[in-house]
Formats: C-alpha cells, structure tokens, sequence
C-alpha cells in the first residue's frame, strides 16, 4: 500500500525519485511550481524539454497527460511534467485533474520510481479550489493502484497545508 505523506515546503528542495511538475503545455516553463522547477533543475530539464517539443509533442503536451524528463539539478532522478486544467464554474473539469494524478503515477511506474513528490496540480493560477484540488488529488492517489511506496504531497503555504491534512484525516 502506498504511504501518503504531507509536506509545508518547497517542492523543489525533496529528495525523491520524481518531483512532479504542474506545467503548461508548451513544457517551456513558465510561472509557479513550473517555474521553480526550471529555474532550480537548470537548463538539462528545458532542454528535454525542447527535445519532446520537436518530437512527440510538437503542439505541446494535452491537459491531464504527463510525461518526464531529467531532473537536472534537482534532488530527484526524474521531473515528470502533467498539465492540470484551468478551473471552470460551469463544467466539471475534474476528470482531466484526475487524470494528472494517475497519468503521473502510471509514468512514475514505468520509471521505477518509488518515491513521488506532487504540488496541488492546478489550485495555484489555474484557480482550482484548494478544499476541491485537494479532494480530488487525496481520492485518486489512494484509488490508483501504483508500484511507487510513497506518495507526498508538498504544499509551499500553510493554508494548502492545512486542507490537504483535513482530507488526509
């Protein structure tokens, strides 16, 4: 059985085998946990990146997919890039952040990773709810089957924190 831990820090400081990355699609970068992530990875991971871009994902990676790449300088072996959905009052777009978790998870296992680090995919700019983002993210860890032993949710403030422990309870 997976152990679900949860972390107040920056997700870009955990030692695991994959931090997970709540990206754009164009896998370029960009603002938030993306953007930390490539600032603090280095250049290897936007390089990677490139690569996917002119290869598979030549019109950048779909809302819900995930895919990975190095994790440069990053205590990690592999960042694995997953594109959450923009929230929307008037359609249920939880089926796309569902599949962000386990579209992780099912990338993680076909890395070997035992270990994973997640933010709350799409509850910074994308203005997912954080009481909802964190539901949703709990219940589908828990339902997934996965070859990886630990599961951590890593929250930079302590209001996401505190959600994320009264869904954990």
């Amino acid at each position: 059985m997976t152990r679900i831990e949860l972390v107040r820090g920056d997700i870009t400081q955990q030692s695991v085998d994959a931090i997970v990355n709540a990206a754009n699609s164009s896998l370029l970068g960009g603002g938030g946990v993306d953007g930390a992530i490539h600032r603090r990875g280095g250049p290897e991971i936007l390089d990677e990146c490139r690569k996917l871009r002119a290869s598979h994902y030549g019109k950048g990676l779909r809302t819900g997919q995930a895919v990975a790449t190095t994790a440069g300088r990053l205590d990690a072996r592999w960042v694995i890039h997953t594109v959450g959905p923009v929230y929307s009052g008037s359609e249920d777009r939880s089926d796309l952040l569902i599949s962000c978790y386990r579209e992780s998870l099912r990338v993680a296992d076909e890395l070997g990773a035992r270990t994973v680090a997640f933010p709350a995919v799409s509850a910074g700019i994308y203005g997912w709810p954080m009481e909802d983002a964190a539901r949703v993210a709990v219940e589908t860890v828990r339902a997934t089957e996965t070859e990886a032993e630990e599961v951590r949710f890593v929250l930079l403030d302590e209001g996401a924190y505190t959600v994320f422990a009264a869904q954990l309870r």
